[in-house]
């Protein structure tokens, strides 16, 4: 029996059913088709075209330089390679906070200009009128509450966010609301484990931790984070599945090694 007639788009709608199963919902970030081919192919439930392609891809600090324009790249690119996973794709910082035509104007480019399936966008409250309008297009949003890294300047640092109590209980409230706007799913990032225990709970929607702790609906993670591809980045939620960087360098390193040495190629690699 081949497997391949059995693909099955992930949507909406199954991740909600995943929830109430209690089955776990696996993300990673892609934005390149080969790598997004890997993920796809490997069983991934959802690919996020993230933002911290700015950090990962271009080499910047934060993930604020990146632009819609770029996003649409990565994820068009992302998106011809997929087969099965649902792809959620970043909403750059600019795009939507000020301003709710213009952030419903960057959704639809996303959304036509790629064919990504839905968007994430980060802050609570002070984002209600974007995400609202955002979804009377019929776009289905992903929320992003916890430490949000288009906010870093305002936070001043990467530390964990909503240990005191005030707000612990203004992260809760968002939440609440994101469901109640209709937003999807959302994401908590670096809070603490107790606080996402008790959102993940009282939330219908599937929650997405990345040092969130075990307790959520699914886990995120960037991908070259994961694969050991990022070298420096050592937090403490973050698990290393390979060290590619490693088997890389030592890839090239005998590459450059056997061209030196005359010893690629060989006669038999020629014409």
């Amino acid at each position: 029996m081949s497997q391949h007639k059995e693909v099955k788009l992930v949507t909406t709608h199954q991740l909600l059913a995943m929830k109430q199963r209690g089955e776990k919902i696996s993300m990673l970030t892609a934005y390149d088709f080969s790598m997004a081919t890997i993920l796809d192919g490997a069983g991934i439930d959802v690919l996020l075209v993230g933002d911290s392609a700015s950090n990962v891809m271009a080499g910047h600090e934060t993930t604020l330089p990146i632009t819609l324009d770029q996003m649409i790249y990565h994820a068009q690119s992302v998106v011809r390679a997929v087969k099965r996973a649902f792809v959620v794709v970043d909403m750059p910082f600019g795009s939507y906070q000020g301003n709710s035509s213009e952030a419903l104007r960057s959704a639809i480019r996303i959304m036509k200009e790629s064919g990504g399936h839905g968007i994430k966008v980060e802050g609570g409250a002070e984002i209600r009128e974007s995400i609202t309008r955002i979804l009377t297009a019929g776009i289905p949003v992903m929320g992003h509450l916890g430490l949000t890294p288009q906010s870093i300047y305002k936070f001043g640092t990467y530390t964990v966010r909503a240990k005191e109590e005030a707000e612990a209980q203004k992260l809760i409230e968002d939440a609440l609301l994101l469901q109640e706007l209709g937003c999807f799913a959302i994401v908590l990032e670096k809070i603490p484990s107790a606080l996402a225990k008790q959102v993940a709970e009282q939330l219908t929607i599937p929650v997405i931790g990345i040092g969130a702790g075990p307790d959520v609906d699914g886990q995120v993670l960037v991908v070259h984070d994961m694969l050991g591809i990022t070298k420096e980045f050592k937090p403490r939620f973050l698990r290393r599945y390979a060290e590619l960087a490693d088997l890389m360098s030592d890839a090239v390193t005998r590459y450059v090694k056997d061209v030196k040495d005359h010893n690629f190629p060989t006669q038999d690699e020629a014409y």
